[in-house]
């Protein structure tokens, strides 16, 4: 009789477990006995993505049709004795189209693919991210021939050290059953592993090491020509004025969309529809892109925030200096317009117009002006007439200041000032000072 109220509480504990919260089961539904089943979503038949979707990364493609050849003919490489990458690490900006990529590659492969986040593999019960790494592997090799992607993989092959407890340590684990199961693969296999990261400077050196990922295909921002071609994929479904040429309006909102990505370009095409839909247009013109194009620079235009004459004074004087001189130099970026009207929480913008740049992103697009472009600001205002002692010109002031220092400081840095000059880079060592004073350039004069 003792051991009734014992026995009720166990039996209440299991079936809180297997119902969950709401009767939802742990993990939305999962009983704790199903917990080391793995996460991966696999899509076997009818793979709608090819080559043809993807745009901007023609280099990346490339690349990877190597591994869709083995794919559909292993027999060709076997023949010859020669043994395909096991595996390859996408890596470049957020938007650049690593996931499209890797889904393409499956799709003109015609063979199953099998995705996971890196992130599903960690949980609170320890040995649940081992367990669920051995269950994706056997899936893979059920469904073989077929192609394995892990994205975000640095959630798990980060590189390790600097402690045992807690969710580290189980981190590790998962990553060493991810090396041991790579290891288990051969050329007969027939599945190739690809992984998508945006750091893939913070992976752990075993993961990368040749018989694991051999390859690591960078696909960073697309270049005007490539920004077209992506333009020309996300333009198919938008129904355009009929007397518009897709071809054009392609080129010409790449020349536009400078530092873009794939995904800043399907954002701005469906914000052109949304805002054509909003007008009640029949059709999405050019009036609708430009205007998409702002919105995902600057943010929503603040048509109600109406500006006072002294702001739109301060304004004006503040962004004619950026066009101003930047009109002049040489060797500074075009610009493309210099808006006063206020977007986000800028009251003005100045927006340079390279098209020869792919570093920027959309999100920097705006920091890659040359210092002068950003000073002259300050002098044109000052000529102007209008007092220092404006808050709004003092805020944007230093922001600039903030801007030209850092670029400068870069520029000395990295840039040697004239070809007389021998650079020698100052690097910050452990245990030296962090301040900037004594981070110095060694110039030496050839004479």
């Amino acid at each position: 009789m003792n051991m009734i109220p014992t026995l009720l509480l166990i039996g209440f504990l299991l079936f809180t477990l297997r119902r969950g919260p709401m009767g939802g089961g742990v993990g939305g539904g999962r009983s704790p006995f199903s917990m080391s089943e793995s996460t991966a979503k696999m899509m076997k038949d009818n793979i709608s993505v090819k080559f043809k979707d993807v745009a901007g990364c023609e280099e990346a493609k490339v690349e990877i049709l190597e591994f869709v050849n083995f794919l559909k003919n292993p027999q060709q490489y076997q023949d010859l004795g020669a043994k395909i990458p096991k595996g390859a690490v996408l890596s470049g900006p957020p938007g650049t189209g690593k996931t499209l990529l890797a889904k393409a590659t499956a799709g003109e492969a015609n063979v199953p693919f099998i995705t996971v986040n890196g992130s599903e593999f960690l949980e609170m019960f320890v040995g649940v991210g081992p367990a669920r790494v051995r269950d994706m592997f056997a899936m893979a090799r059920k469904n073989a021939p077929c192609i394995l992607f892990i994205d975000e993989i640095d959630a798990v092959g980060r590189k390790r050290g600097g402690g045992n407890f807690g969710g580290q340590s189980e981190q590790e684990n998962t990553l060493n059953q991810l090396l041991v199961e790579m290891d288990g693969f051969n050329t007969a296999t027939n599945v190739v592993v690809l992984a998508g990261t945006n750091r893939p400077d913070i992976l752990d050196p075993a993961l990368m090491r040749p018989g694991r990922f051999d390859r690591q295909i960078y696909i960073g921002p697309p270049d005007i020509k490539g920004r077209a071609s992506i333009f020309k994929v996300h333009l198919r479904p938008i129904k355009l004025d009929p007397s518009l040429d897709k071809d054009a309006l392609a080129r010409k909102m790449a020349a536009a969309t400078p530092g873009f990505t794939g995904a800043d370009i399907a954002n701005v095409c469906n914000e052109a529809a949304l805002i054509a839909a909003r007008h009640l247009s029949p059709a999405v013109n050019p009036k609708h892109f430009e205007q998409a194009i702002d919105r995902v620079i600057g943010g929503l235009e603040k048509k109600t925030q109406v500006l006072q004459p002294t702001e739109k004074k301060t304004v004006a004087y503040h962004e004619a200096g950026h066009a101003i001189v930047g009109w002049f130099l040489q060797h500074a970026d075009p610009l493309l317009k210099t808006p006063y009207r206020k977007f986000g929480t800028t009251p003005g913008a100045l927006l340079p117009g390279s098209i020869l740049t792919t570093a920027a992103t959309a999100a920097t697009v705006t920091e890659s002006v040359s210092p002068a472009v950003l000073l002259a600001t300050h002098y044109l205002t000052n000529a102007s007439g209008i007092p220092m002692d404006n808050q709004a010109l003092k805020g944007s002031f230093l922001s600039l200041t903030a801007s030209i220092t850092i670029g400068v400081h870069q520029c000395v840095l990295w840039l040697p000032a004239c070809s007389q000059l021998t650079l020698t880079t100052h690097l910050s060592l452990p245990g030296l000072s962090s301040s900037p004073s004594r981070h110095w350039m060694q110039l030496t004069t050839r004479c």
